[in-house]
């Protein structure tokens, strides 16, 4: 790994246990918009592009799985998609997140275990930059998918370093031959900051819910 600008994510990224985590969110929080984004980053913004390109404005609730700070929201809502539900593991951030309005519900929770929403409740789920190091596993993927309607869609990015290694192709497979998704679309590889941190690089996925 490359000497991280900000020590706000190299922290993240040193967390081994959810504990430790929650407790570099806490930290991070109050900085967290100010340095990623003078890092140049731009998956919140452009995760919304694969969004309108596969959900109709209209069709229903979209959560934000992960939100953070709540960067998304506001572009989202500019485009068109008033309903939008976001989670996240941290009240910090989830506290920044409902001062940019742009969300009609905010919920602790966390990836990787059961979610408080019924089966088929959105119209699509979208996730960025939280399937990388030490966040959420692979298995999130299967309540996501149930909270997500049949015809709706899963939208989210993968850190390159941790598909394999985190289970993401097996929990991809499986969740193929169950005939809960089937694949839509896979970019290529690309920076998650404009500017610093070369070395962290993601994949978008768009699946579609059967």
């Amino acid at each position: 790994m490359s000497e991280r600008k900000s020590e706000g994510l190299a922290k993240v990224y040193a967390s081994r246990s959810d504990d430790e985590l929650t407790s570099a969110y806490a930290t991070w929080s109050t900085d967290y918009d100010r340095e990623n984004l003078s890092s140049g980053y731009c998956l919140p913004f452009m995760i919304t592009a694969w969004i309108a390109r596969h959900v109709r404005t209209g069709s229903g609730p979209l959560l934000d799985a992960g939100c953070g700070t709540g960067l998304s929201g506001p572009y989202l809502k500019a485009l068109g998609y008033d309903e939008i539900e976001g989670l996240d593991f941290s009240d910090e951030m989830l506290a920044l997140a409902e001062k940019r309005g742009a969300y009609a519900r905010l919920e602790r929770a966390t990836l990787g275990e059961e979610l408080p929403w019924a089966d088929g409740h959105f119209s699509a789920f979208l996730s960025t930059g939280v399937f990388t190091e030490g966040h959420a596993p692979a298995r999130s993927l299967f309540e996501l998918c149930r909270i997500t309607r049949p015809g709706g869609y899963g939208i989210f990015t993968v850190r390159d370093k941790v598909f394999e290694t985190g289970g993401f192709a097996d929990v991809f497979a499986e969740l193929f031959a169950r005939g809960v998704w089937q694949a839509v679309e896979e970019s290529q590889l690309w920076r998650s900051y404009a500017i610093d941190e070369p070395d962290v690089l993601v994949r978008s996925y768009v699946f579609r819910i059967r």
